[in-house]
């Protein structure tokens, strides 16, 4: 599986006002996309979003989890630290997925009204994993095994190239390891050993490895 990141720039700002007098700032907009020819060359098919959406609004935005970071992490995991916005809802509008988020009262919440207030344009950008697969098209096709961590991280250059969205982690194999997904490290290990004169003496001490670890599981 692959880490999959998708940029959406169309967001707006919305504040509404609490009973304590003070206010809440959202972010609205479209989140997901299915069904289309995207930026960076890759299709959702609306069933496969779709499905992936109800089970992340039952699991997590019904139950106050669905939450996102400020910047770009470089894995599927929500790292508490970064956390800057709640999402508080998701839904089906067409081809799109309309969602909204309450900035939180966290540092890196803060630091995302700051930027707003200060007239910085931000954006959003999903964060999932799955398998990809070239359709008759020629078009990167997400798979059905597609995984949703998050519908919205923020993300304070909107504007930046597609690289900017294919984070480094992007190419690195993911797998279900103790019920969570974590980076393969043989395969990460052989990338590295590339580069070097050693590699075939890497592959064979990563495989001896592999081996021993099945032995004690």
């Amino acid at each position: 599986m692959k880490l999959i990141t998708e940029l959406t720039e169309d967001v707006t700002v919305v504040t509404e006002a609490r009973e304590d007098g003070k206010k809440n700032m959202y972010i609205e907009g479209i989140f997901l996309q299915g069904g289309i020819k995207n930026r960076n060359g890759r299709m959702y098919p609306v069933e496969t979003l779709a499905k992936e959406v109800e089970r992340y609004n039952e699991s997590y935005v019904k139950n106050g989890r669905a939450l996102g970071e400020l910047g770009h992490p470089d894995g599927p995991q929500i790292n508490l630290d970064r956390v800057s916005h709640v999402i508080t809802s998701l839904r089906q509008e067409g081809l799109n997925w309309i969602g909204k988020a309450k900035l939180t009262d966290t540092p890196m919440g803060n630091t995302a009204k700051g930027l707003i207030e200060s007239g910085v344009r931000l954006g959003v950008s999903s964060r999932g994993m799955g398998s990809l697969r070239l359709n008759k098209e020629g078009i990167n096709e997400v798979q059905d095994d597609f995984h949703l961590a998050t519908a919205a991280d923020i993300v304070a250059d909107p504007s930046a190239p597609d690289a900017f969205v294919n984070g480094i982690m992007e190419g690195v194999e993911w797998i279900w390891e103790n019920s969570m997904l974590v980076a393969h490290k043989s395969k990460m290990q052989i990338e590295s050993a590339v580069r070097s004169r050693d590699l075939q003496e890497r592959k064979l001490q990563i495989f001896e490895n592999f081996l021993n670890e099945i032995s004690k599981s």
